[in-house]
């Protein structure tokens, strides 16, 4: 039992705090619009439930439906096939940048 990619090792490695967050999206890959969900949130990424998803390396633009459109530009980290995948986000403009900060910081607070 040598120190292999353990599962568990891996998730020890997250450094964000994640919240459980649940809000409908949509994916803008290319010229389609995919439908998904969110299942947790962070400062540096999402689990995104989504009947197919896309490939570890894909990029794309998610926009989460909340009262005011959140866009954040996503790279695919992890899919686990039949639930969803994990992606890193970065927000794609200053406005959607102070949204989900926003977002995050009511997460933190109400302990959720």
């Amino acid at each position: 039992m040598g120190s292999g990619n353990h599962p568990a090792q891996r998730l020890e490695r997250r450094w964000a705090p994640r919240y459980s967050f649940r809000t409908d999206l949509e994916i803008e890959w290319g010229s389609a619009v995919l439908r998904g969900s969110t299942r947790d949130i962070s400062t540096s990424g999402m689990f995104i439930e989504a009947v197919d998803p896309l490939w570890v390396g894909a990029s794309f633009t998610a926009r989460l439906t909340l009262d005011r459109p959140v866009r954040l530009e996503c790279l695919v980290k992890r899919v686990e096939p039949g639930h969803g995948m994990g992606v890193s986000v970065v927000a794609s403009e200053s406005e959607s940048q102070k949204l989900y900060e926003g977002l995050l910081s009511l997460l933190s607070n109400t302990g959720s």
